[in-house]
């Protein structure tokens, strides 16, 4: 993987990965979107080990969309890991998710989540909040060196 901008999204749920695949695009967001399907996954995509021990470790995504509710490690438990390391602790992290809980809200920002945003049931709202988050993160935003 080379050193372009790309999305890394952890989501389990299949209707959430494809809808935010075409909001992105409808956005006209072009850069790579990598989705892994748990927080295990994310881990060991992040970490470089397991299936991903032969990738480039310094290739980092620009941003991190981490669902809270996810098979294997949950998403307060991947953020807690991503803050915890030196290489990723200050990747931005985007909490997605359908939790109105107020406990999750607290416990993202508790471990440095840098937003947290509640998935919009509405399909227009959900398009909306994709593409003005990848404009963010991707063009706008000023990362730190690395």
């Amino acid at each position: 993987m080379n050193k372009e901008k790309y999305i890394l999204q952890v989501e389990d749920n299949e209707d959430d990965i494809v809808l935010t695949q075409r909001a992105l695009k409808k956005a006209n967001i072009g850069n790579e979107l990598i989705t892994v399907r748990d927080g295990a996954e994310a881990l060991e995509f992040l970490f470089g080990a397991g299936a991903d021990a032969g990738r480039a470790k310094d290739a980092l995504p620009t941003v991190v969309l981490l669902d809270l509710k996810l098979p294997k490690v949950d998403g307060i438990e991947v953020l807690r890991r991503i803050r915890a390391n030196e290489k990723t602790k200050l990747l931005p992290v985007v909490i997605l998710t359908s939790s109105k809980e107020e406990v999750d809200l607290l416990k993202s920002y508790a471990n440095g989540a840098n937003s947290y945003i509640r998935k919009p049931v509405d399909f227009e709202q959900f398009n909306e909040a994709i593409g003005k988050l990848g404009l963010y993160w991707l063009l706008i935003n000023e990362p730190p060196p690395v």
